[in-house]
């Protein structure tokens, strides 16, 4: 061993020596030096700390927004309809759900698209509509869907919308990553208008002089003639939807709890959805949805209809309270603690996402009841033993 491997080793042990006595010197109650057998023959432990430990919230960082407008974002407005859209751009705090409400006139489209980053999660507000989609196998599949449906599309599978009947058609996109934007779709009037055209002569055996007539652009929303729902067809594949669910009418949805009803849909209900679980919740007036967390996902809100107001505990003495409207979206990180109440005179309306096809979560109350009395106690320290009683009867 060189000199300077051992002098820095000595210099390391007198030094941990030296704290070692500090602390014991500390600890020591008027009996003595510590000897080999510890801190002296009657060590004590140190004077009790306050009751109640102090947090400073800038040491874990400001609790960010988690309300954002999405209906009242600039909207993406063409020939037959609009989108608004909710990303991490602008709602900084979504990082893991962006949304978006889109609006279609009668015989409107939006056309074939895809996206190459995210999954696209559907629930239909009004209106009716079909999709067609395309996955990598070939197999293709046209669904009509009506209000309270859901449809699901796995990340890169082609697809479109168009309006069915002589109403118009809106629904909420909830899609597996904050940073997706409507601005960013793989839309198929784009890909042929940056095309060579010699190009897509070949591909559909068309002349160049016969591609002039394509749209310049991407056309997104098309305005477009009424497709009357009686004759919009309808072909699921093989058999069945795969990608179409029945949100209001599947019994295997509902879910209900003290207050209100939640009606859910997770890859355990509808396969195809892997990455995604979602549905729509409803709070009665005055009621609540518990505190409680989301183990393994973000969580994403669209306020429908009603008044709500969300409580959002984001750990080390961090917390926030908003209100929401219809219109208005919120986001939960995965494992922030929360609680929604209905403080307005109607239903409370909300339409959920999380991203991951498993949907899973822990309510406060279900934890304290299964916690032993003596443990609340300590936990609860000064809590009169009734409101203790109280609280495992909740």
């Amino acid at each position: 061993m060189d000199q300077t491997r051992r002098l820095f080793l000595g210099t390391a042990a007198l030094g941990a020596s030296g704290l070692v006595a500090t602390g014991a010197k500390a600890l020591e109650h008027d009996h003595g030096n510590p000897g080999d057998g510890g801190f002296g023959r009657q060590a004590v432990s140190l004077p009790p700390g306050a009751k109640v430990a102090y947090h400073d919230p800038n040491d874990v960082g400001a609790m960010p927004d988690f309300r954002f407008s999405l209906d009242g974002n600039r909207p993406k407005v063409t020939s037959g309809g609009w989108a608004k859209e909710a990303t991490v751009h602008q709602f900084p705090i979504s990082k893991g759900i962006a949304g978006v409400h889109m609006f279609l006139e009668p015989g409107a489209s939006r056309e074939l698209h895809w996206h190459a980053i995210a999954a696209e999660w559907a629930y239909v507000i009004d209106g009716r509509c079909q999709t067609v989609v395309l996955d990598p196998s070939g197999a293709s599949e046209i669904n009509n869907y009506e209000p309270g449906d859901l449809w699901y599309f796995p990340k890169g599978h082609g697809h479109s919308i168009q309006t069915i009947g002589d109403k118009p058609c809106h629904f909420i996109l909830s899609f597996d990553n904050g940073a997706f934007s409507e601005h960013g779709t793989f839309s198929i009037t784009d890909w042929i208008d940056v095309t060579p055209k010699d190009m897509l002569a070949l591909e559909f055996g068309l002349t160049k002089e016969a591609l002039d007539a394509f749209p310049k652009g991407e056309t997104y929303i098309q305005a477009g003639p009424v497709v009357p729902a009686s004759e919009a067809l309808d072909a699921p594949w093989p058999k069945e939807s795969t990608h179409k669910f029945r949100l209001l009418k599947d019994p295997r949805a509902l879910r209900e709890f003290e207050g209100g009803t939640f009606r859910l849909a997770t890859v355990d209900e509808w396969p195809i959805q892997k990455t995604m679980s979602g549905g729509l919740m409803t709070i009665k007036p005055g009621q609540m949805r518990k505190l409680h967390w989301n183990v393994n996902a973000n969580e994403w809100h669209y306020y429908l209809k009603g008044k709500g107001q969300v409580a959002l505990f984001g750990s080390g003495g961090r917390g926030k309270v908003a209100e929401f409207k219809p219109g208005d979206v919120a986001y939960i990180p995965m494992g922030f603690g929360h609680a929604i109440r209905n403080i307005g005179d109607e239903d409370l309306e909300i339409v959920q996402t999380w991203d991951n096809g498993k949907f899973e979560e822990i309510d406060l109350d279900t934890w304290i009841k299964a916690s032993p009395r003596y443990l609340l106690s300590n936990n609860f320290a000064g809590v009169p033993s009734d409101t203790i009683t109280k609280l495992k009867q909740a």
